[in-house]
């Protein structure tokens, strides 16, 4: 409540991207101090049934932080002791680049959403390379995904050896990789989705993370690829073969979305804002439709990450039952606040409990089956 009623509407007074930058320089600071096992022990939800393992990693729950909120790695640490089952970071280029002038990032508080364009803004994989290999796990148990793109100066013709220096610079310090072909703010990115450049490009990944594998003497590091909500039936269908195919590990669903129906917030205020990615409330039947498609087609054979719209724990919960075996969260941890994730994951293991089910794997998909019972 303290969250709602005062800090909250504080950092809105504060253009979006400054009061991003302060409210995790200011908790920085808070951890600093030997903090972090107290916010760990504060929001760790302990049931055994919120443990999940997903393509060979084993989560402590299914609710993540997805990419986009630590774009550059500073914050994995004070992060992880919020309760989350696992951050993802990123997007993270080849190349060091500044993105989209500002402003960049908006909110729509009527909707529950927020508009960005930031364009990959990071200090690139060699940077947070040196800045991860200082900045060790607070707890073996936390879960660190790194994201990867393609640097915007970069041609799309070229984009797989962007994408490649990524990962052979990264390789050691990820759990798993995520393929960002998806954001609508790099110019030709969403072009990746179509067949013939996304084989090319996951092919060469697949093999340069075997090759890495057998130098390193570890297994190869799971390889996800996130996906559009604004993707065509057409490409759906296609990158659910390709995902066989290629034998990928997982898919994420869905990124930001370019469509604005729908929104409370008035038509001159979204056109004033201009473009970008719109995340939040608005994404949430869109998202969980994307992935109980993807669930209905993929038969369980390659587990889904579900992400967008999820703002409370009947939104995760929900997104769990259309297809998710793990679910994550950016916008509604931004309008929540850092007690989110914690009733989150209470949420999800009370519907547990409920009916029965002793693992988040039993749920994952029974909403496709019409169980109703399972609401």
């Amino acid at each position: 409540m303290l969250w709602q009623r005062l800090a909250r509407p504080l950092l809105f007074l504060l253009p979006a991207e400054k009061a991003h930058y302060f409210s995790m320089g200011l908790f920085k600071a808070i951890f600093a101090f030997g903090l972090g096992a107290f916010f760990r022990w504060r929001n760790r939800v302990k049931e055994p049934c919120l443990k999940t393992k997903v393509f060979g990693i084993e989560f402590q729950n299914p609710v993540g932080l997805a990419a986009g909120f630590d774009k550059d790695a500073r914050w994995f640490p004070q992060l992880a002791s919020l309760g989350f089952g696992h951050v993802e970071i990123g997007t993270i280029t080849g190349q060091a680049q500044s993105g989209n002038p500002r402003p960049r990032l908006f909110r729509l508080p009527s909707d529950q959403a927020i508009v960005n364009r930031m364009g990959f803004n990071n200090s690139g994989s060699d940077a947070v390379a040196r800045r991860l290999s200082v900045t060790p796990k607070s707890d073996p148990a936390d879960i660190l995904g790194i994201n990867i793109g393609k640097t915007k100066i970069v041609p799309v013709e070229d984009a797989t050896r962007d994408y490649l220096i990524s990962f052979e610079r990264l390789f050691t310090y990820a759990d798993y990789f995520t393929v960002n072909v998806s954001s609508p703010n790099t110019p030709g990115l969403r072009a990746l989705q179509n067949r013939e450049p996304l084989i090319e490009l996951l092919s060469k990944l697949i093999a340069l993370n075997r090759t890495l594998a057998m130098d390193h003497q570890c297994d190869p590091k799971p390889l996800l690829l996130k996906i559009a909500p604004d993707v065509t039936e057409e490409q759906l269908s296609d990158i659910i073969l390709i995902l066989g195919e290629v034998e990928l590990d997982g898919v994420i669903a869905t990124n930001t979305t370019i469509e604005r129906s729908g929104l409370r917030t008035s038509e001159a205020t979204v056109e004033a804002i201009g473009n970008g990615g719109l995340s939040g409330a608005p994404l949430k039947m869109r998202s969980r439709e994307v992935v109980g498609k993807l669930y209905d087609q993929l038969q369980g054979d390659i587990p889904i990450v579900g992400v967008g719209g999820i703002m409370h724990g009947e939104d995760a919960w929900q997104m769990i039952r259309s297809g998710a075996a793990l679910v994550q969260l950016y916008t509604g941890f931004i309008y929540g606040g850092p007690a989110t994730v914690r009733e989150m994951n209470r949420h999800i293991a009370a519907k547990l409990k409920q009916h029965g089910y002793q693992s988040v794997a039993e749920a994952v998909g029974t909403g496709r089956a019409g169980d109703n019972d399972a609401e």
